[in-house]
């Protein structure tokens, strides 16, 4: 029976799914409820509001309230609400208190009612996330949430608060002094991390004299990543040195992510003290990211012919990338750029090449005048290349309206023939940029619909096979990271997964993606990111969170996963209930950490499995 509503979810057969909401066993009732977390469909907020009032089961209340807010229909706000004033188990109120974070239209809760219960004051913490995420959240949630970072609260509930200030508060009222204490003293790193973040959202003489000494003291990288990029708030001149002197810091995601803050702030004064950087770096995509910011401050032809010259002798076709990406602000490079883009041999270096063009055309720097070249050289491009991430790259500087080159092309026919050239679902991100684009030149406000068909049903004798906590283990070129495949929770993802890695499609695929604190990614054939097989799989989430090893689907957008995944470094509550997770790390997190773009999957091993 569980497998037949997983079955259905899969199938996004709604009605068929209603009937279990009336079903006497209480598992299927709650099963039945999470599959519209999926689903989404808002035509079930009524039917899912009945189950969280009336459920005599404190599991299917759970359930309908994740569900709700999986929905963030408006007309769930009224059932959450109620269902506060009616719920008297524990377990349940917290998720409802999220989903009412999720739906709400301006946060408001009496905090008192929650705060003596440590399970429902967490989900104080992650209601006011939720609702600070949509801008919903107002001072009475600031001052509740600077009271939930007190170390009396369980990490959970700290965690909740600190990422409200991270990514949601919009004024801070009096809550700066509580941040700067916690940002350096709290015991959970994971809350220090996101703190150090909301820091940078406080520019002060206070906040940047405790984002210095986290970045002197903190013993945790994660943390001082977080410092580093929270510098970019403050003048350049007043941060420099430490961002300097993180470049060949122990750790590289912490020089990679200095050299990042650089490219956002140096000024043409610094062109060529950050110039000079580039010789004392060894980790070629910290060199190209110091490139990439004195070439943006600088705009210096010498520079730019240094880094060409580099390519030339690079044999690494992401190093090669990396420094053809260091061009995308100087746009005088531009036929240097088109000219790598039609003779590489990489799908990498030309996908590089194509994003470096459209990055040109939005340059502070770009000279006009070369607007009708680049509408030739992009309109040539779109009818010789069938590269699929050329062909979504062209078409984004193509739709953009601040571009101007609707004015210019007269007939865009092209870009209807270009479309011919990619197919659903293998080419999905690419149509929409394609659709966008045509939609732009016939002055539409909407794009056609691009929207992946059900084409790839869940191997269900598959997932017979395959016992929850099953383990995989992921070889890579820096050691061995084993994860939990969650199949009760993920069917179709850890079906998918695993005959992947049993036909051995993952082996020898490249780490193509790497953000400091936050993913490294893989699954890709092309080795770019814009790889796909010709099928695509549903979206499946669950109430499950985003914590530092888990795994995740990637996707451009819902129900369009496939063969790419990703493990995040940190907790990143922002994915939760929109990004899969099919997995958890259960050992090698230390190699996670590690990956850098360019390593490699040597093999993915299902344990006790008959083929490895």
């Amino acid at each position: 029976m569980l497998m037949k509503i997983a079955d259905l979810q899969d199938r996004r057969l709604s009605d068929s799914l209603y009937p279990y909401f009336n079903h006497e066993n209480a598992t299927y009732r709650r099963e039945a409820v999470l599959a519209f977390g999926s689903i989404q469909e808002s035509s079930a907020v009524e039917r899912i509001s009945a189950l969280l009032l009336e459920d005599d089961d404190p599991s299917v209340r759970k359930a309908a309230a994740f569900a709700l807010g999986q929905l963030q229909h408006p007309a769930g706000e009224r059932a959450l609400l109620d269902a506060l004033e009616k719920e008297s188990r524990g377990e349940v109120t917290p998720e409802i208190l999220e989903a009412y974070g999720k739906v709400t239209r301006g946060w408001d809760l009496d905090p008192a009612v929650y705060l003596g219960d440590s399970l429902a004051a967490a989900g104080l913490g992650w209601s006011i996330y939720r609702a600070g995420l949509r801008g919903k959240a107002g001072q009475a949630a600031v001052e509740v949430a600077e009271g939930l970072l007190n170390n009396g609260h369980t990490d959970a509930t700290r965690l909740g608060a600190a990422h409200f200030f991270a990514r949601g508060a919009r004024d801070f009222g009096t809550a700066e002094n509580v941040l700067l204490s916690s940002a350096r003293r709290d015991v959970s790193p994971e809350v220090r991390m996101a703190l150090a973040t909301a820091l940078g959202k406080i520019p002060t003489d206070s906040t940047l004299a405790a984002l210095k000494d986290i970045i002197k003291t903190d013993n945790d990288s994660r943390v001082v990543i977080n410092a580093l990029k929270a510098l970019g708030s403050f003048p350049y001149g007043q941060v420099k040195h430490y961002l300097y002197q993180a470049l060949n810091n122990r750790d590289v995601n912490a020089g990679i992510a200095a050299s990042e803050v650089i490219i956002t702030m140096v000024g043409r004064d610094d062109w060529i003290e950050v110039s000079s950087l580039t010789s004392q770096v060894s980790q070629w995509r910290i060199q190209a990211n110091l490139y990439e910011a004195a070439l943006k401050a600088g705009q210096n032809r010498d520079l730019a012919r240094e880094v060409q010259r580099r390519y030339e002798a690079a044999t690494e076709p992401f190093h090669k990338a990396a420094l053809l990406g260091s061009l995308k602000h100087f746009p005088a490079a531009w036929s240097f750029v088109e000219s790598e883009l039609r003779r590489a041999d990489t799908a990498v270096v030309r996908s590089a090449a194509a994003a470096a063009l459209l990055a040109m055309n939005q340059s502070n720097h770009f000279n006009q005048a070369l607007r009708p070249r680049f509408a030739e050289t992009f309109q040539q491009l779109m009818q010789s290349q069938d590269d699929p991430a050329v062909l979504g790259t062209i078409a984004m500087a193509l739709g953009d309206s601040a571009l101007g080159y609707r004015s210019i092309i007269r007939d865009p026919s092209f870009l209807r023939e270009a479309k011919k050239k990619l197919k659903l679902p293998e080419h999905n991100e690419s149509l929409q940029a394609i659709e966008a684009a045509i939609a732009h030149f016939e002055n539409r406000k909407g794009n056609a619909a691009v929207a992946n068909d059900f084409n790839h049903p869940i191997n269900w004798e598959l997932v017979k096979t395959i016992p929850q906590g099953q383990r995989a283990i992921i070889k890579t070129t820096r050691g061995n990271i084993s994860i939990r495949l969650l199949v009760n929770e993920a069917p179709g993802s850890v079906a998918n997964f695993v005959e992947l890695a049993r036909n051995h499609y993952f082996d020898k695929k490249v780490i193509h993606r790497v953000v400091p604190n936050f993913v490294v990614q893989d699954g890709c054939r092309r080795g770019d990111g814009w790889g796909s097989e010709d099928y695509s799989i549903r979206s499946e989430f669950s109430p499950r969170r985003y914590r530092a090893g888990s795994v995740g689907m990637a996707s451009a957008g819902k129900d369009t996963e496939g063969t790419q995944w990703f493990i995040t470094h940190s907790p990143t509550p922002h994915l939760d209930g929109r990004y899969t997770i099919f997995a958890e790390l259960s050992d090698g997190m230390r190699v996670v950490d590690f990956l850098q773009v360019g390593d490699e999957i040597t093999g993915v091993e299902i344990e006790n499995s008959g083929d490895q």
